[in-house]
């Protein structure tokens, strides 16, 4: 169980959450193959794979939250209702492969940006259909991850 249930009020579920994009995965297991003889590749390697393993990024049907850390724990949290407004980056390659980041803004709080996640336009889709929603209404068509 991680962080995004452990945190769940009683009226609260998951409606989605964002993933590392595998080109992302691919760049770690490139460095370890072709730099690993250097030891920067191992660093590389190792850095990005406990991103992976301790960054969270998931919309409720209350708030979007996002999750870093192993040892030390970051973590932002903005209400649905308090979102103005949220911005896609996208390079070519993104386009092509499909992977971006998001940057959510809010009322009165820093700007929530995502790390670079697989399908951000499916994971904004589930923010601006959250945000929409009945707040204790179960949305139709919710996908658990993207």
């Amino acid at each position: 169980m991680g962080y995004i249930e452990e945190t769940l009020s009683e009226s609260e579920y998951l409606v989605a959450r964002a993933h590392f994009h595998w080109t992302y995965h691919f760049v770690a297991w490139a460095a370890l193959i072709f730099l690993g003889v250097f030891l920067i590749g191992i660093y590389i390697f190792v850095v990005m794979m406990i991103r992976v393993l301790s960054t969270e990024v998931g919309v409720t049907n209350h708030r979007v939250v996002y999750k870093a850390g192993l040892i030390t724990r970051t973590t932002q949290e903005l209400d649905l209702d308090s979102i103005e407004s949220i911005e896609l980056q996208q390079t070519l390659l993104g386009r092509l492969f499909g992977y971006g980041v998001l940057e959510v803004s809010g009322t009165g709080i820093e700007d929530l940006t995502t790390p670079l996640i697989a399908s951000p336009l499916e994971f904004r889709k589930a923010i601006d259909d959250a945000a929409h929603a009945e707040p204790d209404a179960p949305l139709q068509g919710a996908v658990p991850t993207v």
